[in-house]
């Protein structure tokens, strides 16, 4: 019984030590910047400046299937599966727009690549594009994502814009900031786009 508790405690440690570790390399992956225009006890409105992306599209419909399979994908081009044999820097977030007709996954490239000088991807089904400036609406929570999550945060954050009456359109998408082993501090978003004053950026 005795080495079996200090087994337990063994394990325990390492796991908390392992999980810091996550969490501390996390927090010093680059993410895409923006600016926040307005906070209010529900969402946020920020202003995001035009981003390069490497994206995929999916017959995938679910989160876990569009998850599993978007991210060996676009993994595989930044961790050197590109012409170049060139590894890219991991950034945060990973976008998901999940729906029945076609979802698709994207990763924000670091700052300074554009569609240019990005090397070209061995898999055909990965697009480099470049999205434009836009003002979207953020909600967060933590734990980890679901499409029952996804779909409840939505929903909570349409039902506070049309309380402010603040005019959204497109797709909800979202976010996800985590790696699926990093078990604590989990940062998960749903944005939308939204109509916003151009005096505010």
């Amino acid at each position: 019984m005795k080495i079996f508790i200090i087994v337990s405690v063994i394990i325990l440690g390492i796991i908390i030590l392992f999980q810091t570790y996550i969490t501390m390399a996390t927090n010093q992956t680059d993410s895409q910047p923006y600016k926040v225009v307005k906070s209010n006890k529900d969402f946020e409105i920020r202003f995001y400046p035009s981003a390069t992306m490497a994206s995929i599209t999916s017959s995938s419909k679910t989160y876990k299937e569009l998850g599993n399979s978007g991210f060996r994908t676009l993994a595989g081009y930044i961790f050197g599966g590109n012409e170049a044999k060139t590894k890219i820097a991991m950034t945060a977030p990973v976008y998901m727009d999940i729906n029945d007709s076609a979802s698709s996954m994207s990763f924000v490239m670091p700052a300074g690549y554009n569609p240019s000088n990005l090397p070209k991807p061995n898999d055909s089904k990965i697009a480099i594009h470049t999205t434009e400036d836009k003002y979207v609406a953020a909600i967060s929570f933590g734990g980890y994502a679901s499409d029952e999550k996804i779909k409840e945060y939505s929903d909570k954050l349409e039902k506070a814009l049309k309380a402010s009456s603040i005019p959204f359109f497109g797709r909800f998408l979202f976010l996800g900031y985590n790696p699926p082993y990093q078990l604590f501090g989990r940062r998960n978003e749903i944005i939308v786009s939204v109509t916003w004053p151009n005096q505010a950026n």
